[in-house]
């Protein structure tokens, strides 16, 4: 077995419609609902909203809302500039813009919490690459 890249994650929130808006409305990240299924989609991939603990089964052993910590990648402006964004967009930044080795190597990271409370660490890199390691 070969393990490639992540299609989907989940993250349970209290509060739909900010957390739409805080990912949709500060990241970028496109909403979509299907058959009452809500998801955010970027790239090829995208994070499933549950609106309460074991929303669809099967579940995580203890999903809760704020018990995620994550790291994006962001591509197309420096760090700086994708702060300055943030910023203007009314995101409150926790830490950063801050040297961090992520799993495809050295990365400039800005950390920002949802409104649940998870941990969103957007990472730029100077030189995306196309593929990842496995590790």
């Amino acid at each position: 077995m070969k393990i490639t890249e992540i299609d989907h994650f989940v993250l349970v929130t209290g509060d739909l419609q900010k957390c739409v808006e805080f990912y949709e409305g500060i990241l970028g990240l496109e909403h979509v609902c299907e058959g009452g299924k809500h998801s955010l989609r970027f790239g090829s991939s995208k994070i499933n909203i549950h609106t309460c603990a074991g929303e669809f089964a099967p579940f995580a052993a203890r999903p809760s809302a704020g018990s995620a910590d994550f790291c994006l990648i962001c591509e197309g402006q420096s760090a700086q500039q994708l702060k300055t964004e943030l910023e203007s967009k009314g995101a409150q930044i926790e830490l950063g813009v801050v040297p961090r080795n992520g799993a495809r190597g050295a990365m400039q990271s800005i950390y920002l919490r949802d409104p649940d409370g998870n941990l969103v660490e957007l990472g730029y890199m100077k030189a995306a690459r196309t593929s990842a390691r496995v590790l």
